[in-house]
Order: C-alpha cells, then structure tokens, then sequence
C-alpha cells in the first residue's frame, strides 16, 4: 500500500502544488522542485553541459520532480520535443519492475479527464492520495523514459496503478555521454498508451530517480518545448522549459 501510495503522490504533484524543497528561482517560469513523501531529494540545479544550457539532476537513492503546472491547460497538444545527457544506467533498475522501478531520466505530462469513469478501484485509490496530499492525481499520467534493457518503443503500464504508463524512448548504454534530441506525438503516444483521446495537458515534468535500487543517477535535462495541434515551429507560450 505504502508503494501504490508514493505512486499516486509523484502523480499528485505533476497534478497541482505541493510543499517545494525549495523556492523557484523567479526565472525559472513556474518549473519547481517537488518533494516526494517520505524520500530523498534529487537535487536539481542550472548548469551547462557540452554547451547547452540544461537543468542537472543528482539522484543519491533519492526521488523528487521538476514540475510545472501548466496555466491556462492546453486542451489540444501537438508535438513535444525534449532532450537529456545521461550519465550511467542503474544496474537492476527497470520501469517495469515495481521493486526496481528506476529511471535514469524520465519526461513527463499530466492529463486531465472525467475522474468519475474510472473503476472504483482507481478512485478510492485518488481520493486516498487527495485525503493524505491534499491533491487529486491527474486522470492520466504519460512518461517517456530511459530504461537499462526494455525494447525502444516498449509501452509499460504502472502495476499499482494503470493510470500511469510509460513509453521507453532510450534503453541500453550506447546513447550515454552525449546529448539525445527527442521529438514526439504527444497524442499519438496518449492514445498507444491508453488507447483513448488525450483529455486536457495540466502538468509537465522531469524526473530522475535511484530510490528503489538504492543506487545513484545523474542526467542533464535541456527544454521541453510543447506546440498546440495544428500549429508548426516554435513553442506554446509559457511551454518551455525545464531552464530559466
């Protein structure tokens, strides 16, 4: 119960606010910091990285986001394009697996919906993540993610909630140490992920984690960039980031 709990709380806090580990930088255009209860931090800062500018994350057997909360929502989304530089892989960590559920770099979107059409299960489920967090987690949850062995293109679905599914985009070591440029359909992926249309984008994030391998991870993140469907070249106003 404890890990479906920290599953809907990470969900929770793309949804709305939370308790910040610290205060956002007044560059940074709503992208935060968001603790995770009862884990570690993963330290985020603003550097550079083979001439990028990029936000650093440094997960020591930590879990904590880099969030921002999309005002207004985009009701129809298009294309996402997003980048990271990743370190080294955890050994024995894998998306698909609850124990080791650890992911060197992880990008991702927060989707509303009709609450009320989920199973009971799910709900009771969100109401206990709303009672203990005071936030309802997003109807639907989509990653993209750098995973140690799963196929390019594999879709998992969270064991503890399949309100959360990811989309393994990198696997493997031959892409560490130098920059992957990714570009997406993001409707497209909601739909193979979920096998329904997109509801409204409330939230977008980044992630890197090693708390459940109890082992250490460092990946540099440069923007995400959102663009409405319908529209070509450039990024929906107040979209990018995760940098200043």
């Amino acid at each position: 119960m404890k890990t479906a709990f920290l599953t809907l709380c990470a969900a929770a806090l793309l949804a709305a606010c939370a308790t910040p580990t610290a205060p956002p930088p007044p560059s940074a255009e709503g992208w935060q910091p968001m603790a995770l209860p009862g884990k570690k931090a993963t330290i985020y800062r603003w550097t550079e990285k083979d001439g990028r500018r990029a936000l650093e994350a440094t997960s020591d057997q930590s879990a904590s986001i880099w969030r921002k909360r999309l005002q207004p929502q985009l009701d129809h989304v298009g294309d996402v394009s997003f980048s990271w530089w990743s370190q080294s892989l955890i050994p024995g960590a894998s998306v698909a697996d609850i124990d080791h559920e650890d992911a060197i770099a992880r990008v991702i979107f927060g989707f509303g919906g009709d609450i009320d059409k989920l199973p009971m299960k799910t709900r009771m489920k969100f109401e206990l993540a709303q009672a203990l967090t005071g936030e309802m987690p997003p109807y639907a949850t989509l990653m993209y993610v750098w995973d140690s062995k799963l196929p390019i293109g594999t879709v998992v679905i969270n064991p503890r909630s399949d309100r959360i599914r990811k989309i393994v985009v990198d696997s493997g070591p031959t892409e560490l140490h130098r920059w992957r440029d990714h570009r997406r359909d993001l409707a497209a992926d909601f739909r193979l992920a979920f096998g329904e249309e997109p509801g409204p984008l409330m939230s977008m994030g980044v992630m890197t984690d090693s708390d459940n391998s109890h082992s250490s991870a460092k990946t540099w993140y440069g923007a995400v960039e959102l663009m409405p469907s319908g529209v070509s070249g450039g990024a929906a106003a107040g979209a990018r980031a995760p940098g200043p």
